[in-house]
């Protein structure tokens, strides 16, 4: 298996864009962006100054007004080289200029909206594979998204689907995402939205995979494709299902209850640590490397 070079950066959505210096300034954002920092901590993955960030509002049905509160957002922080990619159709995405310009970019992120409609746009597209390309060879190159565009991220993508009727079979819907990751289901707005049900479901019609349940202004950096470091003010859950023994999903008709033995669940803080492919649990980077000396 080729490990990724390049990072990811999958955001639970609501992220905090800033509060303008100026308290009597009309235009407000969420919570203190200052002291909480998931923008700015791209930024500082992407390692150059004044780097290029495109981002990519395809998901988004009001393109025009995500694309510019992230102008603001970023301009907080100092960084102005923004793009906005207003990609509406799969058609769009193999216009030349579109892939001229993810090839010179130093990062990405997909803004929030509906997950369906960036699988519909990208996927199996050059654009997609440009990313996957970069991704895989590039140190420095950063690929983050937000709710939607962090849920796309996955080789299994969670499409809808109730919260207050998930753990009743069909009720939540799965299909193919971009294939960023492999091996986790990822879920956004998970805390206040309580969609613990929901990925519960989707990990026990595909036990193999790590759900990754995302609070809002949380996010998780991925690194070396499957190194998890928590990001942000909220929480992240991790739901593993390689050790259930009973497991009805696959026997039971559409709408009957789900009957799951032995799933472990994990809850990870800001600073917490997660293996993917270990699926273990570090409380900060020192105990991560402690582990991995005694280990060599």
């Amino acid at each position: 298996m080729t490990i990724p070079k390049g990072k990811l950066i999958a955001i639970g959505g609501n992220e905090d864009k800033g509060t303008y210096p100026n308290p009597t300034s009309k235009k407000k954002y969420y919570l203190d962006f200052f002291e909480l920092g998931i923008l700015k901590r791209i930024i500082t993955e992407l390692q150059v100054p004044n780097p290029r960030i495109e981002v990519i509002t395809s998901a988004s049905m009001i393109p025009e007004e995500v694309g510019d509160r992230y102008i603001g957002a970023f301009s907080i922080l100092g960084c102005t080289n923004i793009g906005l990619m207003h990609i509406r159709t799969p058609e769009d995405a193999l216009l030349p200029e579109y892939l001229e310009r993810l090839r010179a970019t130093n990062g990405i992120l997909f803004t929030g909206g509906d997950q369906s409609r960036l699988v519909n746009i990208f996927g199996q597209s050059q654009f997609l594979q440009v990313c996957q390309e970069r991704y895989l060879q590039e140190p420095t190159f950063v690929i983050a998204g937000t709710s939607a565009g962090a849920m796309a991220m996955s080789e299994i993508m969670i499409k809808g689907g109730s919260s207050t009727e998930a753990l009743m079979k069909g009720a939540v819907k799965l299909r193919e995402g971009l294939g960023l990751i492999r091996n986790v289901i990822i879920d956004s707005h998970f805390v206040k939205r309580g969609r613990f049900g929901r990925l519960i479901e989707a990990v026990s019609t595909h036990p193999k995979a790590i759900g990754i349940g995302l609070g809002e202004d949380t996010g998780v950096l991925i690194t070396n494709g499957n190194q998890i470091e928590t990001i942000g003010s909220n929480l992240v859950i991790i739901i593993d299902g390689h050790h259930i023994n009973h497991n009805n999903t696959s026997q039971v008709p559409k709408g009957t209850a789900l009957s799951i033995e032995n799933l472990i669940m994990h809850v990870l803080a800001k600073g917490n640590l997660y293996d993917i492919i270990e699926r273990t649990f570090y409380r900060d980077k020192e105990t991560h490397l402690k582990r991995e000396d005694i280990a060599y």
